[in-house]
């Protein structure tokens, strides 16, 4: 009996979003200045060059150093059981796979920063008047996004199995 291919091709959107979040970074690394707003969309987008140490929202940023090794083995160890979850699943299921590339994408794009530099690399404020966001990169905009579609899609199965099974 033949095995039907697994999802671990869809590593290569993984890649992708590697590579465009290291080449906007670079970008951002040498055209901005650090902290310094540059408007892109006035009253609602900058770029501006940050550097975080800690995690999402600035969490742990303020410690001495160590969360930078705890945050590497959460990346190491997410990515390799999201990878593992992939290669379980078949090729064709693009709703489970296409959001656990993504996170794996957007986990090993920071990782890179955290081993290279200490800490991640933001560049991207969004705000509206005196509300900002925390700055955040393509790395991130990929894990939220992932992480949302993870949600979305798996209560659109439960909500189709309830249906079906009724």
């Amino acid at each position: 009996m033949a095995s039907r291919p697994n999802a671990l091709a869809w590593l290569a959107l993984s890649l992708v979003v590697i590579a465009l979040d290291q080449s906007t970074k670079h970008v951002a690394l040498v055209e901005l200045r650090p902290y310094e707003p540059h408007a892109v969309i006035p009253g609602l987008l900058n770029w501006t060059l940050a550097f975080n140490p800690g995690a999402a929202f600035s969490f742990l940023a303020g410690e001495n150093g160590w969360q930078r090794w705890l945050f590497t083995v959460l990346a190491i160890g997410v990515s390799a059981l999201l990878a593992g979850w992939l290669s379980r699943l078949p090729r064709s299921d693009w709703r489970n796979a296409l959001p656990l590339s993504l996170i794996i994408g957007g986990a090993l794009g920071n990782l890179i920063d955290r081993l290279r530099f200490g800490h991640v690399t933001d560049f991207v404020q969004v705000y509206w008047r005196e509300w900002s966001f925390p700055a955040f990169n393509v790395a991130d905009s990929a894990i939220s996004v992932g992480a949302v579609l993870l949600v979305v899609f798996g209560l659109f199965a439960s909500g189709k199995a309830a249906v079906k099974g009724g």
